[in-house]
C-alpha cells in the first residue's frame, strides 16, 4: 500500500500495516511494546513504516490485553489560581516523558467535581493526581473503586486517606511568623482562604503556633473564604475598614496576597511595606514580578513533582502499595518588597 493510495481521512489501521509489511498483526504489534519479545530489525521496519503512514497504536485496544491505558487523569478545580497551571504544565510534561498520557478533568465550581470524575473515570485512568482543594472523600473513594489510585499533590484527603505529596506547611508557616517577628512586627494577622483545605488549615496552624510560642497573642484571622485574587482584595479591604492594630500579615497563599495588598492600598489607610507587611505562600512566577515583589514562602515544587511522578509510575507498575503521605521540607522564605526589616529598610 503506497501513501498514495491511502484513501484520504481513513484512519490506518495494524491490519493494514501488517498487509504492508507482509507480516502477522500480532507480530506488528508486540513492536510497539518495548518489553514484547521481536527481533530488533523487525521493530525497526515496523515503527519506521508506521511513522511512514502515519500509524499510531490505539490505547484503547491496547488497554484490552495490557489491562492499562496508560492515562493519568488530573483533576483540578482552582485554575484561577496560578500556581495550578503552573504545575500542570511541567508536570503533564514530566508525565509524559514517563510514557504517560494525561487527561485533565476540570471544574468550574467545586460543586461540579464530582461530574469531571465522574467523565474522567469513563476512560479509564490508571491513576488519578488530585489538585482540587474540595474534593470529596467519597469521590476519591469511588476512583479508587474503579481501580484508579488517588495522589492528592499540595492536598491532603478530607479523611486523611490516599497518597499524598505535600510540603510542610506548618514548618512554612513558622517562617513567615519568624521573619515577621525578626523584623519587629507585633499585630499579626493570618487571611485564611479555603476553610477545608489542608494547605489553609497547615500553614495557619504553622503560623499562630509559632506566634504564641515567641509570647505573642494568637494573630487575627481574617477570612477570604477562597483561593483568589478577588477574595483576597476583598479581605484587603475588610482588613483596613476593621480599625484593628495590624502591622505584619500572613496570606494563605500568593495570589490572595497579592489581591490583599491591592485592597489595602486601594483603602489608603495602609501603605505595604510601610505601615504593613504582607507574606505569601508557593513563589508563583508573578510574585516575583516587578509590579508585585513579593515576600513568599517558596514551595520545594521540583521536589513535589518529581516525587508525585516517581510515586506515579510506581503505582502504575502495581497499585497494591499501602498509601502513604510524603512532605517535603518548605523551600526558604523569599524576602522582596512587600516586608519592611527591623531597620525600616525594605528587602
Amino acid at each position: 500500500m503506497s501513501d498514495a493510495q491511502r484513501d484520504k481521512g481513513r484512519r490506518v489501521t495494524v491490519k493494514d500495516l501488517a498487509r504492508d509489511l507482509g507480516m502477522s498483526v500480532s507480530t506488528v504489534s508486540r513492536a510497539f511494546y518495548p518489553d514484547a519479545v521481536v527481533a530488533s530489525e523487525t521493530r525497526r521496519l515496523v515503527l519506521e513504516r508506521a511513522a511512514a503512514l502515519g500509524y499510531r497504536p490505539n490505547p484503547f485496544a491496547q488497554s484490552l490485553i495490557t489491562k492499562k491505558t496508560q492515562i493519568v487523569g488530573m483533576v483540578v478545580a482552582d485554575l484561577t489560581n496560578p500556581f495550578y497551571p503552573e504545575v500542570m504544565t511541567e508536570m503533564t510534561a514530566m508525565l509524559q516523558e514517563a510514557g504517560m498520557n494525561v487527561m485533565l478533568a476540570a471544574a468550574n465550581q467545586p460543586e461540579k467535581i464530582d461530574d469531571a470524575v465522574d467523565l474522567l473515570l469513563t476512560y479509564q485512568p490508571d491513576l488519578v493526581i488530585v489538585l482540587a482543594a474540595n474534593m470529596a472523600s467519597h469521590a476519591r473513594e469511588k476512583c479508587e473503586r474503579a481501580g484508579a489510585p488517588c495522589i492528592f499533590f499540595n492536598r491532603l484527603s478530607a479523611d486523611g486517606l490516599g497518597f499524598g505529596v505535600t510540603c510542610d506547611n506548618e514548618a512554612g508557616g513558622r517562617l513567615a511568623a519568624d521573619h515577621l517577628i525578626d523584623n519587629g512586627h507585633k499585630h499579626l494577622a493570618y487571611v485564611s482562604a479555603f476553610p477545608g483545605a489542608s494547605t489553609n488549615v497547615e500553614r495557619h496552624r504553622g503560623f499562630c503556633t509559632q506566634a504564641v510560642e515567641r509570647g505573642f497573642a494568637p494573630p487575627a484571622v481574617i477570612e477570604a473564604g477562597r483561593f483568589s485574587y478577588e477574595a483576597g482584595y476583598a479581605a484587603g479591604l475588610e482588613a483596613a475598614s476593621a480599625g484593628r492594630p495590624l502591622d505584619g500579615v500572613f496570606c494563605a497563599n500568593d495570589i490572595v496576597a497579592i489581591g490583599f495588598i491591592a485592597g489595602v492600598q486601594e483603602s489608603g489607610r495602609f501603605r505595604v511595606p510601610d505601615d504593613i507587611s504582607v507574606v505569601g505562600f508557593d513563589d508563583i512566577t508573578m510574585a516575583g514580578w516587578p509590579t508585585h515583589l513579593l515576600t513568599t514562602v517558596a514551595q520545594p515544587l521540583d521536589g513535589m513533582m518529581a516525587a508525585t511522578v516517581s510515586l506515579a509510575r510506581e503505582l502504575a507498575v502495581d497499585r497494591r502499595q499501602d498509601p502513604h503521605i510524603l512532605r517535603l521540607p518548605p523551600g526558604r522564605l523569599i524576602e522582596r518588597n512587600t516586608t519592611r526589616r527591623r531597620d525600616g529598610g525594605i528587602a
